[in-house]
């Protein structure tokens, strides 16, 4: 299989080079060139968002390609046109984040969604994947297209920064903030579970939405925070602080504390990120490795790296301030 993608650099596109590497794919990563290539692909240079930025595609015919733009619809609305009669399948990884507010617990790929419009500029990010979807369909066809609705999203090579962040603060030890309860379910995918799935649906054939995400309570905040302590060997303490006491120090989940969003105090977006069906994936092939996998080998990538993660310039950073954690824990 010839397998183009756009990006493939960073996370979840390096994740798909990988997987289809190991397959013995043939890739190709177009890219602006801001990262190094993973080594054994062919690269094409170029950015999309410039003038004959995608001049480096104007040539080529591809089974798969595999789309991560999270930007601007407009962006893939171009590259989809320009590829469509030289792509078997086009492979979007879009986000949950598409379907329109409120959601009920277990809401499945028939769940309506926020409208968009494939011709946008820089609009919302749930606005922006679901116009990049409509740039997919309309160029590439259903027939043709996978949209892959990921959820949360972690492991190595994380460029977000949420896993790295409560490794980091586990591995700098002493007294630990632990937002509970500590039996809040969680509901991730690890980026080389979505990667392969992904390639193989590819290579399959399907088509369609799919909600890419483990089963709701695929783990829970307290196993997630004392794998991080243990896998970092460190002498964190954990001390588990209730969820009203945390909001009331004004402290933001998901944001401050990475991950963490109480399921009785927060519900609608308890729901938004942690309850997705994954009935279809799950019904093709989707495999889900266990969290301690998961926690372990995310803290080996850091450890290689120096510890300090790479961080995406258009998302917002992640943690908590050590004077705001030490503030609630003297309560």
């Amino acid at each position: 299989m010839r397998l183009l993608i756009l990006g493939g650099t960073e996370f979840v596109g390096r994740a798909v080079v990988e997987s289809a590497l190991a397959r013995g794919w043939e890739v190709t990563v177009f890219h602006r060139g801001r990262h190094e290539a993973p080594a054994g692909v062919t690269e094409l240079l170029g950015d999309r968002t410039a003038p004959d930025g995608l001049a480096a595609l104007a040539e080529g015919t591809w089974d798969v390609i595999v789309d991560t733009w999270s930007a601007a619809p407009s962006a893939v609305r171009d590259a989809a046109r320009l590829l469509a009669g030289r792509a078997g399948r086009y492979v979007y990884v879009s986000s949950c984040s598409v379907y329109a507010w409120p959601r009920a617990v277990g809401y499945d790929e028939t769940g309506p969604v926020v409208a968009g419009s494939p011709d946008a500029g820089d609009v919302p990010y749930a606005e922006a994947k679901r116009g990049g979807e409509l740039a997919v369909l309309d160029a590439i066809g259903e027939a043709r297209s996978l949209l892959v609705r990921a959820g949360l999203i972690i492991g190595p090579w994380e460029n977000i920064g949420r896993l790295p962040w409560w490794l980091g603060r586990a591995a700098r030890g002493g007294p630990m903030l632990a937002p509970g309860p500590r039996d809040t379910p969680l509901q991730y995918i690890d980026v080389r579970d979505l990667a392969e799935w992904m390639v193989e649906a590819a290579e399959r054939g399907l088509s369609g939405p799919y909600n890419l995400v483990s089963e709701q309570g695929h783990t829970t905040m307290g196993e997630l925070l004392e794998l991080c302590a243990r896998v970092t060997g460190s002498a964190a303490e954990l001390r588990w602080t209730a969820a009203e006491r945390v909001l009331a120090a004004g402290i933001e989940p998901w944001t401050e504390l990475p991950i963490w969003v109480p399921r009785a105090e927060l519900p609608e977006l308890h729901n938004e990120v942690y309850g997705l069906s994954a009935a279809k994936a799950l019904g093709a092939g989707l495999s889900c490795r266990g969290v301690g996998e998961t926690v372990t080998d995310t803290w080996a990538w850091l450890r290689s790296i120096g510890g300090v993660a790479p961080r995406r310039g258009d998302r917002p950073g992640v943690g908590l301030d050590p004077a705001v954690e030490a503030k609630v824990l003297a309560g």
